[in-house]
């Protein structure tokens, strides 16, 4: 069985790579603080990717547990959750920061962000999509009363957790890990995580 190589996600910064259908992408949150929001794209059609509302309503909950799709925005499971070392707490409510976000949270210079990161990992694979799609913000902590009221919180997990996605099909995957440094869902410092793409 050929050596499983491990990769730097840098902080702060993004990267797609292709999955193939039956490889698996594993994402480990290294230092057990870091977010790391998570898009695929069915390779050769970008225009089908992970839609975070409809596989909401296909699990019935607001995170993925381990054995759920995740499903296109064309209603297929073009990935499934087959591995969780983490508490298991995964958001797919809030959208990925952006340089508007920071500027609303009182940021007045350009603030590195998750969708320019997804953008910027695409562009290194020579793909372009003009829009961003809802991410699922993977290690996110979001917790909710009963009002509704949703909260930043650092994340639960623990260093060296991870979570492995296994491609369906042709997969572009793109990851960012995540430059929020002024909420707590970071702890306040981005650092890097890691991958492994694991054989079919």
């Amino acid at each position: 069985m050929p050596e499983i190589t491990r990769h730097t996600l840098p902080a702060r910064r993004g990267k797609a790579i292709a999955v193939n259908a039956g490889q698996s992408i594993r994402i480990i949150n290294t230092h057990g603080t870091q977010v790391v929001d998570f898009w695929a794209y069915v390779a050769g059609h970008m225009s089908e990717f992970i839609g975070v509302e409809q596989s909401r309503a296909t699990w019935t909950r607001l995170y993925p547990k381990t054995g759920d799709g995740l499903y296109s925005n064309r209603r297929r499971a073009i990935m499934t959750l087959t591995e969780d070392t983490s508490p298991g707490r995964h958001d797919t409510v809030m959208a990925p920061c952006d340089n508007e976000r920071y500027g609303l949270l009182g940021c007045n210079e350009y603030h590195d962000n998750c969708k320019d990161n997804h953008h910027a990992g695409l562009l290194g694979l020579g793909l372009t999509v003009p829009f961003t799609p809802g991410s699922i913000n993977l290690f996110m902590n979001i917790p909710w009363d009963d009002e509704g009221n949703l909260e930043f919180a650092p994340a639960l997990s623990n260093p060296g957790d991870y979570v492995t996605i296994r491609a369906e099909v042709d997969c572009i995957a793109v990851m960012s890990a995540c430059p929020q440094d002024i909420l707590k869902i970071n702890s306040q410092k981005p650092v890097e995580a890691h991958y492994e793409i694991l054989p079919a």
